[in-house]
């Protein structure tokens, strides 16, 4: 089933047993962010929360962790609740060959219900916002997509970018952004301002959840995050056009902003919980001008809390970096089973491969930190052979208990680029990155005694499946 906009996956969610409405009255602070942070504390069953008794807000509608849990996740894409998530992420790579599906454009988008012009554009007025974490500088959407377009190609669809960045409200039309170097938002920032031009935005908040996947998918510069949105749904996207910038937008949104980054123009932005489970400090970021508001009659606002791991984002982008870079891999070297960058956004990933020669899994490593995503963030890599899984965690740590020879296994490459918000990093966005090869040596690496595993024993399978029949029949 494929959801066009963010309500109708909220009932699903409702009958399925993953909306969980909570009716007494909450403060906005610390209340929304407490409960937004022990829900994932709940598991991989964990349910969406919905909030409309807030105190100091006449009429909110709040709706946090909605992609919080793996249950949630196969919900979004349509999959039963209780498919394992290492199933999960093998159909999100068959949908994926089905890229490009051209998107369905749409007229009368619910989100063209109401619109605030010039003098009367106050974020205030529509967005119930609050703070996630003592520590944030401010009020933060962080679960918006934020579109854009090539300056120098803005007839090219596939250049035009879907995003999820962090953004902090800092008036009533002016918001702060945060455009990480490696993502396509700063490449299209950075074409504006060397020829002296502010970069039209549109943000769109509350979007059916497959849109709000792919917003935070590692793509190529120019393949369209609708058509992705397309395979994954297994049918067209809807789109709009947003009236005063005409950038193409989710048909569905609950709220639409348009305006301008400011070009040339920096702010203090921050501090911020980050993904990472630490605050980012306060840095010099790009101004966002909001000069349209559109929005539905109702809006529901839509936020993602962010805080020590695992969190929302956790879920939310677990499959969605796992498979762009398995498929990266696989182009060049198809002798790659399985990647896991579930860990932290990314930022460690485990790879499963098998060998053509001594020395190809660290090869495979290197590449990997290559990749669109892992130029920025993937700062560690685990190797593993192919018949171990990297989603069964004591099979990957048997790996680097048993495999690994710290003389010749562990690679270690300084001075990278990473993501700013790494708390490692020194300076920020420069950091030494590890590769670690827990396979086993093949010719003419002979390193090692590894001709004698213990194998299973031929009976242990049907032994499994009827173990499994008797504690599935007590």
């Amino acid at each position: 089933m494929a959801f066009d906009d963010f309500r109708s996956f909220l009932d699903t969610l409702d009958k399925e047993g993953q909306l969980l409405r909570v009716t007494e009255q909450v403060d906005a602070e610390p209340d929304l962010g407490a409960a937004a942070n022990a829900a994932a504390r709940l598991g991989d069953r964990a349910p969406a929360l919905y909030f409309d008794n807030v105190t100091g807000f006449t009429d909110a509608r709040i709706a946090l962790n909605v992609h919080g849990s793996w249950a949630n996740h196969a919900l979004a894409l349509g999959l039963p609740a209780d498919l394992p998530v290492k199933e999960q992420v093998a159909e999100f790579i068959r949908r994926w060959e089905t890229f490009p599906v051209p998107p369905e454009r749409r007229e009368n988008p619910p989100w063209a219900e109401n619109t605030l012009e010039g003098d009367d554009v106050d974020l205030f007025k529509v967005l119930p916002l609050f703070r996630l974490n003592d520590g944030d500088g401010g009020f933060y959407l962080d679960k918006a997509a934020v579109i854009s377009r090539d300056p120098e190609d803005p007839g090219h669809f596939g250049k035009q970018n879907v995003g999820v960045y962090r953004m902090e409200v800092k008036g009533r039309a002016k918001l702060g952004l945060q455009p990480v170097p490696m993502h396509d938002i700063a490449l299209h920032l950075a074409k504006a301002e060397e020829v002296g031009e502010d970069l039209p935005v549109a943000i769109a908040l509350g979007n059916d959840p497959v849109m709000t996947i792919v917003a935070s998918t590692p793509m190529a510069y120019d393949q369209s995050e609708y058509e992705m949105a397309g395979a994954l749904r297994g049918v067209p996207a809807p789109i709009a056009t947003a009236p005063l910038t005409g950038l193409d937008v989710p048909w569905g949104a609950e709220v639409v902003l348009e305006g301008v980054i400011e070009g040339r123009k920096r702010e203090i932005e921050g501090p911020f919980g980050e993904f990472t489970g630490h605050y980012s400090g306060g840095r010099s970021m790009t101004v966002v001008r909001i000069d349209r508001i559109s929005f539905r009659s109702n809006p529901i606002f839509e936020s993602l809390y962010l805080g020590m791991p695992w969190t929302e984002v956790d879920y939310l982008i677990g499959a969605s970096t796992c498979v762009p870079i398995h498929q990266q891999l696989k182009r060049e070297f198809p002798e790659v089973q399985a990647v896991n960058a579930m860990y932290t956004h990314g930022l460690l990933a485990i790879v499963s491969t098998k060998k053509r020669y001594g020395g190809f899994a660290k090869a495979v490593g290197m590449r990997a930190m290559t990749t669109p995503h892992g130029l920025g963030y993937l700062k560690m890599v685990i190797l593993v052979d192919e018949d171990v899984d990297p989603f069964n965690l004591p099979q990957v740590m048997w790996a680097l208990s048993t495999k690994v020879n710290a003389a010749g296994d562990i690679v270690n490459i300084p001075n990278l680029p990473v993501v700013e918000l790494d708390p490692g990093s020194q300076p920020a966005g420069i950091t030494n990155k590890l590769i670690i090869d827990a396979t086993t040596p093949v010719a003419p690496d002979n390193r090692g005694h590894y001709s004698q595993p213990v194998r299973d024993l031929p009976e242990a399978g049907a032994w499994l499946a009827k173990l499994q029949g008797m504690l599935a029949n007590r």
